[in-house]
């Protein structure tokens, strides 16, 4: 989210000795005890944006949103943070009194403004005069074909929800099943094989809170993460557990509770002492952490960052010293890819090897080797728009970085699609070569049959974008490829969400009368 972080801001050393009136084009300024004379009142607000953006995240380009976008979305949240009292600003929208409590106790908004009113107009004419006055379109690309002959679309619908929202899809190719989760709380058990359009229910689970992420750890029961409050909160009602429902005799299973709104886990011995221990994604809102925890034991925690938007981690030994690493995407304000080299006994080393401006909307990443030079690059989607500034942006879509084999990461392809949210590598058409699979979710619903794209890989960095009619029957917040259908080649399931049934309204008027929960993308390579 496009917001300053209020510890970081109450340290800032810039302050104004004077200003002249608004409408004067000469304004004279102190910086540090230093005079400088500025030729206008524009150059004054950029100096300022720089000095109290900048010194928590990348400097916001006015170009990156509209000027509407700026005055009444991003800037009148801005000024919340700095402490400023704004007309209009005691109508947002009322929150809980569980909310407004653990708000309370995060001192995100200070009682005393951290610059003056002069200064802040002086920001706010900054964007107002250098920002566009619509969102900047795309820049040209290859055109969407409309058609998918690689793929047959098979739906499937849970239970009797006149909603879909599935929050969850994990394949077990253990047990060859689909675990579908639900905001509704509920965790369904499918038979992964999902062919012809049907599905054969397992099990189900009732939680109490949506499930966000799993794994399946050998012979062992799965873990299950779950996030608390969907919605945007800081209250920490998140729940790592053992899915099983009778433990065995002498067997402890894992029950972690009181987490940040955690989206996703990874699991490792990362301090050599024999024992797994677990990498928590604390996403929450305006507060959240990265952590892990000592052999799954929660008196034995670790921060890694104590900021909100851990995104997702991969643990893999980038460095090539034998011992696991960490690799985090951030969203929020500070966006951004670090790698945790590991030091030894429970110690990390940050590198920073990717950084974004704050109204980027990094959503997924995943590690693939697409040069085949035998080191991980990074596929990365941002698209993210549930924030003060939900218009469409012609920075959202699909990355490449590649790996310079130093961890030094450089953009080698960009495809354009609003509200990206994730994107898998795999060699769907056996050809030698990562294809990759990409879904839109907080986009509008202007296109919704671009909400899935499929990039058949030609070589070169060149990639082939195809869609499907079918991709126009749901909102993709989950994806999972596998081979579901056990036929030797790579399948895709979507899993539907639909924040309102105003959203399916929406695609009523375009013709659209299909809302199943999931889409099985059935390869038919073989």
């Amino acid at each position: 989210m496009p917001f300053l972080k209020t510890g970081l801001v109450l340290f800032l050393s810039l302050w104004i000795l004077s200003f002249s009136s608004p409408e004067t084009s000469t304004i004279r300024v102190t910086f540090e005890g230093r005079k400088t004379l500025l030729g206008d009142s524009t150059a004054v607000g950029k100096q300022l944006a720089v000095r109290y953006c900048a010194s928590c995240h990348l400097f916001p380009e006015p170009e990156l949103l509209d000027k509407k976008t700026w005055i009444t979305g991003v800037l009148p949240n801005m000024a919340r943070r700095l402490g400023l009292k704004l007309p209009g600003q005691d109508t947002l929208k009322p929150l809980s009194p569980e909310e407004e409590r653990a708000i309370s106790q995060l001192n995100i908004y200070p009682e005393t403004a951290t610059l003056s009113m002069a200064d802040w107009e002086a920001i706010v004419r900054f964007y107002e005069r250098s920002a566009p006055a619509e969102p900047l379109p795309q820049k040209p690309h290859t055109p969407i074909t409309d058609q998918l002959p690689l793929f047959k679309a098979n739906e499937i619908s849970l239970g009797d929800k006149p909603v879909p929202q599935t929050t969850l899809l994990k394949y077990d190719k253990n047990t060859a099943q689909l675990y579908v989760g639900d905001a509704q709380n509920a965790l369904y058990v499918l038979d992964g094989r999902l062919q012809g359009g049907s599905a054969t229910l397992k099990d189900t689970w009732w939680i109490d809170t949506p499930p966000t992420d799993m794994d399946f750890p050998g012979n062992a029961a799965p873990r299950l993460l779950t996030i608390g409050i969907f919605s945007p909160s800081d209250q920490q009602l998140g729940r790592l557990m053992t899915l099983e429902r009778a433990a065995k005799a002498g067997y402890v299973p894992i029950n972690i509770r009181a987490l940040p709104r955690p989206v996703q886990f990874a699991a490792d011995d990362l301090n050599a002492d024999g024992k797994e221990d677990v990498v928590i994604c604390g996403f929450g809102n305006n507060a959240g952490k990265l952590f892990w925890y000592d052999g799954f034991e929660p008196t034995k925690e670790h921060i890694l960052k104590a900021v909100p938007g851990a995104r997702k981690v991969v643990i893999a030994d980038f460095n090539r010293d034998k011992k696991p690493d960490i690799m985090v995407l951030m969203a929020q304000a500070r966006e951004e890819v670090s790698i945790f080299y590991n030091q030894g006994n429970g110690r990390f080393n940050e590198k920073t090897v990717l950084r974004f401006p704050p109204v980027f909307g990094s959503s997924y990443f995943e590690l693939a080797d697409f040069n085949k030079d035998g080191y991980q690059d990074i596929l990365l989607t941002n698209g993210d728009n549930w924030d003060y500034s939900a218009v469409n942006k012609n920075y959202h879509g699909v990355r490449i970085f590649l790996n310079d084999k130093k961890d030094n990461f450089t953009e080698a392809w960009f495809y354009p699609m609003y509200g990206a949210s994730k994107a898998v590598a795999r060699d769907f058409d056996q050809d030698g070569d990562l294809d990759i699979a990409a879904t839109s979710f907080y986009s509008t619903l202007a296109q919704p049959e671009q909400g899935f794209i499929y990039f058949a890989n030609e070589g070169r960095f060149s990639f082939k974008p195809f869609s499907m009619p079918e991709a126009a029957y749901g909102k993709w917040l989950t994806m999972e490829a596998a081979d579901f259908d056990q036929d030797g080649d790579i399948d895709i399931a979507l899993g539907s969400y639909f924040h309102t049934v105003g959203e399916m309204t929406q695609l009523l008027f375009k013709g659209i009368t299909s809302f199943p929960q999931l889409l099985i993308l059935e390869n038919k390579k073989k």
